[in-house]
């Protein structure tokens, strides 16, 4: 059974899960990440740093009539659960061919990780940016969050149409993010392909939202721009300005 809606350590731990799971894809693929690079103990990492699937902080059904409980728990038990089993197993192949020395194979492994590192990134960002209306989903945001967002697009209403337009154009399977640039001390809007996290462009996450057809194919059919006009009803405004004040600090 999953915890009731608004678990609030639930979505602290989904943030602590992305900066985990981002940092071994990173150290993995020998990749400079927060400005170095992570030694890595073969032994240590492969028993410590298994990745794990994430409860949601509210129930399957709770983000109803925006996205089904059906498409939820599909979402989460099936293709987010692929996402951790597959790193965990490309992890694991990783660690052995590097203490073997196996260049080769650490090199071929490489695409996995990514790919189902990041897969598992995105994801337990994803559910925490989302909440049920009765928990605040769909609360437009307040503070410096909303003042930032009023600067850069002019208003809300503004970034949310050039958000959509934008990610309802990615081909294919992806996502579509709003990120903040630290060099350039605001945010940004961009889009990823596949699982790519958004933290190899340089941004840190704020708010992604998936467009893959498994995140709303089952309700929105092939109606993409519906799903992304109607998902804003559930946005947890109040979690992206938690990762906007700690991506400035």
């Amino acid at each position: 059974k999953l915890p009731n809606c608004c678990n609030a350590s639930l979505y602290r731990e989904g943030k602590m899960i992305a900066a985990r799971t981002i940092g071994k894809v990173f150290s993995q693929q020998h990749i400079a990440f927060a400005g170095r690079r992570a030694p890595v103990d073969a032994v240590s990492f492969a028993t410590k740093a298994a990745a794990s699937l994430p409860d949601l902080p509210y129930d399957y059904g709770a983000l109803e009539p925006i996205i089904s409980a059906e498409i939820m728990k599909i979402h989460h038990q099936k293709h987010h659960q692929a996402y951790v089993n597959n790193f965990n197993i490309a992890q694991e192949k990783y660690l052995d061919a590097e203490a073997k020395g196996d260049i080769s194979t650490m090199v071929s492994l490489q695409g996995a990780i990514k790919f189902n590192g990041g897969g598992h990134v995105n994801h337990s960002i994803f559910w925490t940016n989302l909440a049920p209306p009765t928990c605040g989903g769909g609360e437009a945001p307040t503070g410096d969050l909303s003042h930032a967002i009023n600067s850069e697009f002019g208003s809300l209403q503004a970034f949310q149409d050039k958000f959509s337009a934008v990610t309802a154009a990615v081909q294919g399977s992806g996502w579509g993010w709003l990120g903040y640039d630290k060099a350039a001390k605001k945010l940004a809007i961009a889009t990823c392909a596949n699982q790519d996290p958004l933290s190899i462009t340089g941004l840190v996450p704020l708010l992604g939202i998936d467009v893959w057809e498994h995140a709303y194919y089952l309700q929105y059919k092939n109606m993409r721009p519906d799903y992304l006009k109607a998902i804003w009803k559930v946005v947890n405004w109040r979690n992206v300005a938690e990762r906007y004040a700690a991506a400035k600090s």
